[in-house]
């Protein structure tokens, strides 16, 4: 028998009989016993008051023997009083064996009812569709195994969900620069295009689809816990003055200015990796920066902050701020040239150095990113 149900009902049963067979077992010995007893009461009294009439008769004549008194009678365990017991014993018995077996069926049905609601949850699943949730009516550790696969369950929705939105936002976001580049240089061949100015927009798309690749696969490593990570000593504040002098010709295009702020901040990380959070932010919001506007850079022992003076986040998207594509999803809300993997990959390497980072909107406008360290 191979179903959890049969198994249960088969043991369940089992133990019962069992237990009804020691029962009955210990049941007929006492009964025999207890007849025995009481034959033998029965027996005495009657041959006692045998002889209380042979002794109370009258006496015989001279020479003639007195009557010997009357042997007992033989006590029959086996007789028809013990049958009865024991007819009534093995018909309570068979009684109990019945119920025991209704009473096993129904908790083995009972018991396996939740495994089966789980299993059927379980194939749906498998086969790529989304199954309510497995409602919690059974024993604390059926309830406890019926939450986790409910979880699971609301995870893999998730990732599911996520995975469409990674290759709707990938093919969007290669298809974009593939277009204009092939335009471009069609442009060139028909010579409707100046060769100059379709390879600066050539140059730019390439450059775009460069950074896109190299965000993919820097997620990609970080999750599969193959980029190399160490700890050091670092200076934040080193770390953003670096950034800062990275990125300053694009902050010059774009026209907003970028401010260092701090002095020395102590912070145990990975120097090329921080640089590479804090070029992420202050890239974003060079980008999202209004012309004119300003971007500030916050260097303190442990962590570093990035403020600009774009639109800021809603407030039912800061939880999700870090989300892959999520802001990039939310036409203006994000940057509008970014891939959308930027703040995932400052949220891997902050927590792969052993750190966080969180984002609040400012007062006035704008949003701050910040990052804590070890320090």
């Amino acid at each position: 028998m191979r179903t959890l149900r049969g198994r249960l009902f088969v043991a369940i049963l089992g133990v019962v009989l069992l237990a009804v067979g020691a029962s009955l077992a210990l049941g007929i010995v006492l009964t025999r016993d207890a007849v025995r007893e009481t034959l033998r009461d029965n027996a005495e009294e009657r041959l006692e008051q045998r002889i209380e009439r042979a002794q109370s008769a009258p006496r015989p004549g001279p020479g003639l023997r007195p009557p010997r008194p009357p042997p007992p009678p033989p006590v029959d365990v086996l007789g028809g009083d013990f049958r009865r017991y024991l007819a009534a014993l093995l018909i309570a018995s068979g009684v109990a064996a019945l119920v025991a077996a209704a009473v096993a069926a129904e908790l083995a049905r009972r018991t396996t009812r939740p495994l089966r609601r789980l299993a059927d949850a379980a194939g749906e699943l498998a086969e790529g569709g989304d199954p309510d949730p497995v409602p919690l009516v059974g024993t604390e550790e059926l309830d406890d195994l019926a939450e986790s696969f409910n979880a699971m369950a609301g995870q893999l929705a998730l990732a599911r969900d996520a995975e469409r939105a990674v290759l709707l936002s990938v093919s969007h976001d290669l298809r974009t620069p593939l277009t204009s580049i092939r335009g471009y240089a069609e442009g060139i061949e028909d010579g409707t295009v100046e060769p100059r100015e379709a390879a600066a927009v050539v140059g730019r798309e390439a450059l775009r689809l460069e950074r896109l690749v190299g965000d993919l696969l820097a997620l990609a490593r970080l999750r599969q816990g193959v980029m190399e990570v160490r700890s050091e000593p670092v200076d934040l504040a080193a770390v953003a003055r670096e950034a800062e002098e990275r990125l300053r010709p694009q902050a010059a295009a774009a026209g907003v200015m970028v401010a260092v702020d701090g002095g020395a901040a102590p912070a145990t990380a990975d120097h090329g990796r921080a640089l590479q959070v804090v070029s992420n932010l202050l890239e974003n919001a060079i980008r999202i920066s209004p012309e004119g506007g300003a971007v500030t850079l916050a260097a303190a022992p442990g962590a570093i902050s990035v403020a600009d003076e774009g639109p800021g986040i809603p407030p039912e998207d800061l939880p999700r701020a870090f989300e892959r594509f999520h802001l990039r999803a939310r036409a203006g809300h994000g940057s509008p040239e970014g891939a959308g993997l930027g703040l995932a990959i400052v949220r891997e390497l902050s927590e792969a150095m052993g750190g966080s980072v969180e984002v609040e909107n400012l007062p006035a406008r704008g949003a701050r990113f910040t990052v804590r360290l070890p320090s």
